[in-house]
């Protein structure tokens, strides 16, 4: 065993579920361990790494601010703030933004608004309902406004103030909502939740319900933000417009920050209501928008869509080829490929072994989320290498 994997079941908590590789460097859409074995990185930091492992933009967007200045505190104006801050906003539908260090940060600051918003507007409602099989984040909170049990059974008493419907069920919404409902927050596709896509009008029912009653709709965009799905906003696939998003992984695509945006009848924080000692630090900031910068300048986006359609097109070729499969879902290069049985654990193996790295999202799915600027050659390489997986994996 590696003495790096010693140490780690030594000194740290074990709370992540790791496969047996320490990775040490990484260039594009590739990854080295320590024994230098080269790997295809089809889970790009959990769909962070929107420009793949250490590119350019992003490097020296960080090299130079970390020459430059690293920490102030939200005290004082910095400038890359402010540039991050005007990039999102001219080129989304949504007004203002605050900058947090994660996702599951990034979502606390979007239901405190919705309540405040609730509090001023609906008679102090506060009630967020949110889906079930959804996930939001970590935190006390968040495990609340995640629907999924396994999240939620250790942590009782959870924080009040949530109700958990079935997802892609707009009935359930309009059961759940109550004087008391100030929002309604849903994840354009759940990721986490095994890549579940949902009706083509969904969201846009949503919205209407959100419209008709006064409530804020938040999309939880953390992961689907930032090209994944082929937009820069995946609430542009769905022609809809939230009230409020979420973002995180992909914004700064390798450093942490996270942010949440609105429009301006939303928003309702003012000074003292809302802060981080870290959050949208000069470092980050910096980073993050050399990533933004280069995707929209690059299309980077269109170039996901298509890529994305080239890898549905491989793995529907696998699905013809091997009984073990039985689908293929997603958009973009957010994708799920789910099993007739709980073997995602031993493909995810044999991919290591073939060199491709892989996300066990459920016992029986695998979750694909490769960089945004994978090759066609790379696409066509990680079908190849998830085929002789899968071949190994269901062998007799």
């Amino acid at each position: 065993m590696s003495t790096w994997t010693d140490l780690e079941s030594r000194y740290y908590m074990q709370v992540a579920r790791r496969q047996p590789l320490v990775l040490v460097r990484g260039s594009g859409s590739r990854v080295w361990d320590e024994n230098d074995k080269e790997y295809l990185d089809f889970t790009a930091g959990w769909a962070v790494n929107t420009l793949g492992h250490c590119h350019p933009a992003l490097v020296e967007a960080v090299t130079e601010q970390a020459r430059t200045l690293i920490q102030t505190s939200n005290q004082f104006f910095t400038v890359p703030q402010v540039k991050l801050a005007q990039l999102l906003v001219e080129n989304s539908c949504l007004d203002r933004v605050f900058f947090s260090n994660s996702g599951a940060e990034a979502n606390e600051g979007a239901v405190k608004l919705a309540r405040k918003y609730g509090k001023l507007n609906r008679n102090g409602a506060y009630q967020v309902i949110t889906a079930l099989n959804s996930f939001h984040g970590r935190t006390l909170t968040m495990a609340a406004a995640t629907g999924q049990p396994h999240y939620q059974e250790q942590w009782q008493p959870l924080s009040p103030g949530f109700v958990n419907v079935p997802y892609d069920a707009i009935d359930a919404i309009r059961e759940a909502t109550t004087d008391e409902t100030c929002a309604v927050m849903v994840e354009p596709i759940q990721g986490e939740g095994g890549v579940i896509v949902p009706s083509p009008d969904y969201l846009a029912q949503v919205r209407e319900w959100c419209d008709r009653h006064n409530l804020v709709m938040i999309l939880d965009e953390v992961q689907t933000g930032i090209g994944r799905l082929g937009t820069l906003f995946g609430y542009e696939q769905f022609g809809v417009e939230p009230d409020a998003i979420t973002l995180a992984k992909g914004l700064g695509g390798g450093v942490p920050i996270g942010a949440f945006l609105a429009k301006e009848k939303f928003c309702v924080l003012a000074p003292g209501d809302h802060g981080s000692t870290y959050g949208g630090n000069v470092l980050t900031t910096a980073g993050a928008f050399g990533v933004v910068d280069h995707v929209i300048k690059n299309n980077v986006p269109a170039h996901a869509a298509d890529m994305g359609r080239r890898l549905m097109d491989g793995l529907n070729g696998l699905m013809s080829r091997h009984a073990a499969i039985d689908q293929v879902r997603g958009m973009g290069l957010l994708v799920a490929v789910q099993f007739t049985g709980d073997i995602s654990g031993q493909v995810v193996s044999m991919s290591n072994d073939e060199g491709l790295l892989l996300n066990p999202v459920r016992p029986n799915a695998i979750r694909i989320m490769p960089p945004l600027t994978l090759s066609a050659e790379e696409v066509d390489e990680g079908v190849a290498k998830l085929d002789r997986a899968i071949t190994r994996a269901t062998a007799d």
